[in-house]
């Protein structure tokens, strides 16, 4: 997502406590948000909890916490808002893994209908994973996607998304992962190489 001209101005607004901008900021990324949580929270954990409303927490930290905020770019906010929502997945794993809950206890998260706005919002945002081919086979379910990105290994999957899902370039990647930068793009070409192949893209 590229800066927008006005973003210092609706930022600032945000900080300032302005409700209407705060829903603005947040509203063009509540799609990819909830697109990076459901990949990287795992076909476990979305079995237990409903992928939404963790996007929803997210958000609402946000809300709460704006006034505070130091961040004065679009892509600063951006990766704190993704940040904000690894961390929301990873305390809500281990919260599952101290309870020892029984999956097959609890409702299974179930993808709304096709037409649904949920889903094509879904859609569209996991289209940035993929080439054109790839995202025409994708675009049939969310589910497909889903499970050929949790077939890929982890560091591949990291890699993917955090590239081409939250849009971080490779040399802010690689600090995250503790990798070289040249590294970082081996890995994500192997990584939508080994997707387009689990989504049957041609050649």
């Amino acid at each position: 997502m590229a800066e927008s001209p006005d973003f210092p101005t609706l930022f600032d607004a945000a900080r300032e406590g302005d409700t209407d901008a705060r829903a603005d900021l947040l509203a063009a990324y509540v799609p990819q948000i909830h697109a990076f949580v459901r990949l990287r929270m795992g076909r476990d954990l979305r079995r237990r909890e409903e992928s939404m409303d963790l996007v929803q927490t997210v958000c609402a930290d946000f809300v709460r916490r704006a006034e505070g905020f130091e961040l004065r770019t679009e892509p600063a906010f951006r990766a704190w808002l993704f940040q904000s929502a690894l961390n929301k997945i990873r305390e809500h794993a281990r919260f599952h893994g101290r309870e020892r809950r029984d999956p097959d206890r609890e409702r299974a998260v179930l993808h709304r209908a096709a037409g649904d706005d949920t889903t094509r919002n879904l859609l569209d945002a996991y289209g940035t994973l993929c080439t054109p081919s790839m995202a025409l086979a994708a675009d049939e379910e969310c589910v497909r996607i889903e499970s050929a990105i949790e077939e890929l290994p982890e560091h591949y999957r990291e890699v993917l998304v955090w590239a081409r899902l939250v849009g971080l370039p490779h040399a802010e990647i690689a600090e995250r992962t503790g990798r070289s930068v040249g590294a970082v793009r081996m890995i994500l070409g192997r990584a939508l190489a080994q997707l387009g192949d689990r989504l049957g893209s041609p050649a």
